[in-house]
């Protein structure tokens, strides 16, 4: 049997729509460890789909290859990122921009763009797109 969307697909196109998205994945000072949630788009901005990874207490580690086994699936044209820092800080650590600079290199192998990172702390969102860290 197929399954058929109801709604259209959400939208992506910009650092606000992205965050919007995201924002009710985390529970605003209530996430006990870090989540990772990926988005992928078409070249529209469409999401395409939504995949979410559970980390530990105060890290995640970025799932790489799985990112880009997805992407080779789905014939993605970009990701959108988006975790949680249950600490109160959303400044991305020297390991987020690691991790994502590592998945940037991966991912030109297959024309695939990282859209955003955006990092969730309570009520606060940094992008490291907006931060000129992507």
């Amino acid at each position: 049997m197929r399954h058929q969307r109801i709604e259209p697909p959400a939208i992506l196109n910009g650092q606000e729509a992205a965050k919007s998205f995201f924002a009710s994945c985390f529970d605003a000072g209530r996430d006990a460890q870090e989540r990772l949630w990926v988005a992928h788009v078409d070249s529209s901005a469409r999401c395409l789909h939504v995949e979410c990874y559970d980390g530990q207490l105060e890290s995640i580690e970025l799932p790489v290859r799985n990112i880009i086994v997805d992407a080779a699936k789905l014939g993605s044209a970009g990701v959108v990122l988006a975790h949680n820092h249950p600490g109160g800080d959303a400044t991305p650590s020297k390991a987020d921009c690691a991790a994502t600079r590592k998945l940037i290199r991966v991912s030109e192998a297959i024309d695939l763009t990282i859209l955003d990172h955006l990092i969730f702390a309570g009520n606060d969102c940094t992008s490291m797109r907006r931060m000129g860290l992507l």
